[in-house]
């Protein structure tokens, strides 16, 4: 068995298989916690990585990447989608994510949940610890009631009324 159906097996369990398998997770979130090695995050310390599974199983990495003038600084999970979009990849399965809190499991922002939603809002997302153990959600968990590429294809009024 070639090396990347290994990897496919591990990471996507059974052929067809919506959920990954525990072993599977346990890797995506371990290479989450390796991404977070490279964060550059000087002025906050604040280390993310995120490992990004495409439906294929191709894994891209991310991390945080701070900048002087603070907005411009970019999450570990826009960094991992970011580089799987400029690879042409659109369709993703999973991302884990991973930071130094203890006591708490690592959450995305805002902007990164809207920015997750924008390509589906039923892929699986692992939020974890250092430990390795992790909560699992999926986007629409994360981001209820979202607004998504389909809202823009709804009717929509293009002039107002005079009067209500």
């Amino acid at each position: 068995m070639s090396d990347l159906k290994v990897r496919r097996e591990l990471l996507n369990g059974p052929k067809n298989s919506l959920k990954m398998n525990s072993s599977g997770v346990k890797g995506l979130i371990r290479q989450s916690l390796e991404a977070k090695s490279f964060a550059y995050c000087p002025y906050s310390k604040f280390r993310v990585g995120a490992a990004l599974l495409t439906r294929d199983g191709t894994v891209f990495t991310g991390c945080n990447v701070e900048n002087a003038c603070y907005n411009l600084g970019i999450c570990a999970e826009r960094t991992a989608i970011s580089k799987a979009v400029s690879e042409g990849y659109r369709d993703f399965k999973a991302i884990a994510i991973a930071s130094d809190l203890c006591e708490q499991f690592i959450s995305p922002c805002g902007g990164c949940r809207q920015f997750m939603r924008e390509f589906g809002a039923s892929w699986d997302v692992y939020l974890s610890k250092p430990d390795g153990s992790y909560v699992e959600m999926t986007v629409e968990e994360l981001l209820p009631g979202s607004f998504g590429p389909d809202d823009l294809k709804m009717k929509k009024v293009h002039s107002l009324p005079y009067e209500f």
